[in-house]
């Protein structure tokens, strides 16, 4: 981070980063990238109604730029969008749900 503001690499991994990567450890980068970091809050496991596991994200960028930056890029990232994104608030409150995926192991399957 230049001057506490993101880096363009930064934002673009963000943007690129893959679901098969783990959304938990976008989380994670992105939580240490956040000035303010009082204001990045990423808790524990969790279920939800339905017994699905996440991990709540909730982001408030307080309006710096830097912040805002690497929303918009957490948002150009379309697959972390379609299943992470829960809520945008107006004061620049932002939640998300990031869900535990399953993983099957090669070595576990039937040959």
């Amino acid at each position: 981070m230049e001057d506490e503001y993101p880096t363009q690499e930064e934002l673009i991994k963000i943007e690129t980063w893959d679901y098969k990567d783990d959304f938990e450890g976008l989380g994670e980068f992105v939580c240490n990238l956040w000035h303010f970091p009082d204001w990045a809050d990423f808790k524990d496991w969790t279920k939800d109604e339905y017994g699905r596991e996440y991990r709540e994200l909730r982001l408030a960028t307080a309006g710096w730029s830097g912040n805002e930056s690497i929303v918009s890029a957490l948002h150009e990232n379309r697959m972390f969008s379609m299943l992470c994104w829960q809520s945008s608030h107006r004061g620049g409150l932002h939640i998300y749900h990031i869900p535990k995926l399953l993983r099957t192991d090669s070595s576990s399957k039937s040959t």
